[in-house]
């Protein structure tokens, strides 16, 4: 059977992510059954969409005849016996694996044989839904994102036991609603809430480390990593009621796999109430509902700055340093060895300053190491040694930051912050290609719009190199002796050959 035209769906669940899909599947034309187990809830949902339209079209967004033609698609039923017509099915209610196998044993009393029964699961196996259904070849998993309207991708699952033309049916309707439609296999959290554990693991791992603190955190990662939100925020927005107990479930389900390992300080909050914005305090307190974020500390000033050193053991790194400093009034020594006085500045990937300092037969006292992974215009982050000086650091600190551009201070850490977390995020995405979770460029796709990021890990990992990001994850190994970091067989294939991440295998 090849791919289906889907004329008359139905969707069970009138909550958030039920209303949103009806949204869309109905300006795209379908004819839309509501059912909900709560008397009333599908007319209401009925109600809200069609005052949603109206506002849609005061915006301008599409004219009142569009609105009313989807607003008459519309139709809430009571009993789900007058589902029995439609050609496709999809469940959005309690994400509970007895109520989903509940309802499609319910279903296949009522529907067709070749109707699709479709699950928006999120965490649960699809595989393990379709189990217990008369017919497994026709359940997919059909995973929208809250919310619907607005967060254009939807994950297209197939079970073990799911036969093809279902999901080619579900990723040409995907695309007809106007998302972009990805294919993923049936693993655990499919490929976006797989690919998002690296961004706020590895943060909570820094943070547990002590080397900053919340809003420093938020700083780097948002300023000078470019993330729309920093973990800390993001974690407030999102709620750790929802997002540790996902954290813990990918984990387990991957059997303690390091990479994935949550952390004890989401876990501590959660357990405590602190959810962030909902509970008014999280990472943040929450003043009527506004984050309350504290000033970032002052740029200290120093009178008289000393000369400064810069490694020589990355030379066309060291070359924008040398050029950044001259430019900032700095003197620097171009010797390869640094005069008594000079403030050293060591240039490590995926290495921390002390081991740095120790390498290169340097001063601890007076090293600090500068992360150079990522451009110096847009927020510098500097490392101390457990042992540098007040007074070097504050010449650090003063010169770097002097021409406006803000310069965070953190305590010694291997890889820093940005280069640990651009490193598990893009290694986390090269192993779900190796595992085959779905094609390089769906992965890329459907983290980049799931998650928000400005780039796909993937394409991040071209644009740092992929030989860059293979050296952070050795030298991370090396440093923490911890399997978390071990680089993924995609990534290291890639690298040794000069191959794009994005490229699959022939």
């Amino acid at each position: 059977m090849s791919v289906r035209e889907i004329r008359d769906m139905a969707v069970v669940g009138a909550g958030v992510m039920g209303a949103g899909i009806a949204q869309i599947a109905a300006l795209a034309g379908l004819t839309v059954y509501l059912f909900d187990a709560r008397e009333g809830a599908a007319e209401s949902a009925r109600q809200g969409l069609v005052a949603t339209f109206d506002k849609l079209v005061a915006k301008g967004k599409f004219d009142s005849a569009t609105a009313q033609a989807a607003a008459a698609r519309l139709r809430p039923v009571n009993n789900i016996a007058e589902l029995a017509d439609c050609q496709l099915v999809v469940e959005a209610i309690v994400e509970r694996l007895d109520a989903k196998r509940a309802l499609f044993a319910e279903l296949e009393s009522v529907v067709a044989d070749d109707c699709i029964l479709a699950t928006n699961t999120s965490s649960l196996s699809v595989t393990a839904i379709a189990a217990g259904c008369r017919l497994p070849g026709r359940v997919g998993g059909f995973h929208f994102f809250n919310p619907v309207p607005l967060m254009k991708i939807v994950e297209v699952i197939d079970g073990l036991q799911g036969e093809a033309w279902v999901g080619e049916t579900l990723l040409a309707l995907g695309e007809r609603f106007g998302h972009v439609a990805v294919r993923a296999k049936d693993t655990p959290g499919f490929i976006v809430n797989h690919g998002g554990r690296g961004y706020g693991t590895e943060a909570m791992r820094i943070l547990g480390e002590s080397i900053t603190d919340e809003a420093g955190l938020d700083r780097i990662l948002r300023e000078q990593a470019g993330f729309r939100m920093g973990p800390c925020e993001l974690f407030d927005l999102t709620g750790l009621d929802v997002s540790h107990p996902v954290t813990e479930s990918i984990y387990a389900q991957y059997y303690q796999e390091p990479r994935y390992r949550p952390s004890v300080i989401t876990r501590q909050r959660l357990e405590a109430g602190l959810l962030g914005r909902k509970s008014g305090q999280g990472f943040y307190c929450y003043v009527d509902g506004v984050q309350q974020v504290p000033e970032e500390p002052a740029v200290p000033v120093v009178a008289n700055l000393p000369p400064v050193w810069v490694s020589h053991v990355r030379p066309a790194y060291r070359a924008n340093v040398v050029a950044l400093l001259e430019n900032l009034g700095a003197t620097v020594e171009l010797g390869l060895r640094p005069s008594d006085e000079a403030l050293c500045l060591v240039l490590p990937l995926g290495g921390d300053a002390t081991s740095s300092a120790k390498a290169e037969g340097l001063d601890p006292l007076r090293t600090l190491a500068l992360d150079i992974l990522l451009p110096l215009d847009r927020r510098r982050v500097l490392m101390t040694t457990p042992v540098t000086g007040p007074g070097w650091r504050d010449a650090a600190h003063a010169l770097l930051a002097a021409d406006g551009v803000p310069a965070s201070l953190i305590h010694d850490s291997a890889g820093f912050v940005s280069q640990r977390v651009f490193a598990q995020i893009i290694n986390i995405a090269c192993d779900m290609a190796q595992q085959r979770v779905a094609t390089p460029g769906d992965i890329d796709r459907a983290i980049r719009l799931g998650l928000g990021y400005p780039q796909g890990p993937l394409s991040w990992g071209d644009a740092l190199g992929a030989e860059t990001i293979l050296q952070v994850l050795d030298n991370l190994h090396t440093f923490y002796r911890d399997p978390r970091y071990r680089p993924s067989p995609w990534l290291i294939r890639r690298a040794m050959l000069g191959l794009s991440l994005l490229t699959p295998d022939n």
